[in-house]
């Protein structure tokens, strides 16, 4: 059960105590030994081109041998001709900047109830002993829309209410585009991923503010895990670096090109691919000088989905390595705060 309420990160800092003990890091195992802000190398992802996806040229083709690539080696790739303007990716971002820059009131009205994921809060409590993450979130239901829960949805800064709305438009098209180029790239039915993430699938935004950060040797944005959803689809910050994943027990970050949308794989799609795309365990670590703002969306299987590995993704060479999982988030969560990987509990 979550604990009670702590301050914002905002309000950690206006209060100008300095930095609770409960933002600070003890490092455990070789990979931590290293402080938060060590320098890392770049990943090597490729921007995909989704319109090129579902094309079938050659240029198609091999468009969907650097998604599989990608996918098998990362998890991770971005996302260009995704059908959004520079001018409007550009007005979710300052839109999310606003809010946070709103006084506390305002943002208060907003305010997660204990228990609740949806709404504006900090990092959701569940243990004593939890190191917090350095960072405040507004956690929306966009879609199906009678899932919204409007009375959390900000009526200031004007326009965030049918912004977002649109957004969640344009994004159902990138998913549903996205769900046939990754069945495409492993040779399956195009809509065999769709057909199991299902017609009641959940789509869950998350606008993130990770203010500047005294110790970001000591402080992390967000512990690192890997994502419940089928994937996530995500609007980094075009000037800030942060986000990290781990490949081979290293961290690199990930690049920013402008434009595109970064879209990483989930527990979700790693169980139905039957452990050909990986999903990533990731993080984001913290800047001294600057805030960072990204959105996030989890696109989630309907609850009553039942999600196992693509009967044609198990062979003799590649036996079934997931049982067939249903409600997969409420787990994700229960692990998550343990820091253990939920999709272990999905192995056979």
């Amino acid at each position: 059960m979550e604990k009670p309420k702590f301050k914002t990160v905002q309000e950690v800092i206006a209060s100008g105590e300095g930095l609770p003990e409960r933002y600070l890091h003890t490092p455990t195992g070789d990979i931590e030994s290293q402080p938060l802000d060590a320098p890392v190398p770049e990943m090597d992802i490729p921007a995909i081109d989704l319109i090129l996806l579902l094309s079938p040229s050659d240029n198609g083709r091999q468009e969907l041998t650097k998604l599989h690539s990608a996918l098998s080696t990362w998890g991770v790739v971005q996302v260009m001709n995704h059908g959004m303007t520079e001018a409007f990716l550009e007005k979710i971002y300052e839109l999310t900047k606003q809010f946070f820059a709103l006084p506390t009131e305002e943002k208060q009205k907003y305010a997660r109830e204990i228990g609740s994921i949806q709404g504006y809060g900090n990092d959701m409590i569940l243990s004593d002993d939890q190191v917090l993450d350095w960072i405040d979130r507004l956690y929306l239901t966009t879609y199906p829309e009678d899932q919204r829960k409007l009375h959390f949805w900000p009526e200031i800064p004007a326009g965030f209410r049918e912004t977002l709305h649109e957004y969640t438009m344009k994004q159902q098209v990138v998913i549903k585009q996205f769900f046939k180029g990754m069945a495409r790239s492993l040779e399956l039915d195009e809509n065999c991923f769709l057909d199991m993430y299902g017609e009641n699938a959940m789509m869950d935004t998350r606008f993130n503010l990770y203010p500047p950060c005294p110790r970001p040797d000591k402080v992390i944005g967000v512990k690192p895990h890997a994502d419940g959803s089928a994937f996530t689809l995500l609007l980094p910050d075009k000037d800030v670096e942060g986000l990290q994943f781990l490949k081979d027990g290293k961290w690199y970050k990930a690049p920013i090109v402008p434009d595109t949308i970064l879209i990483n794989v989930g527990d979700q799609i790693e169980i139905m691919s039957n452990g050909i795309y990986k999903s990533p365990v990731h993080r984001v670590v913290t800047n001294r000088e600057k805030e960072r703002i990204s959105v996030a969306t989890f696109c989630v299987p309907g609850a009553d989905q039942e999600i196992h590995p693509v009967e044609a993704l198990v062979t003799e060479t590649r036996p079934r390595l997931y049982k067939t999982v249903k409600k997969y988030v409420e787990l994700y969560f229960e692990y998550y705060q343990q820091g253990r990987r939920p999709i272990e509990a999905a192995l056979i």
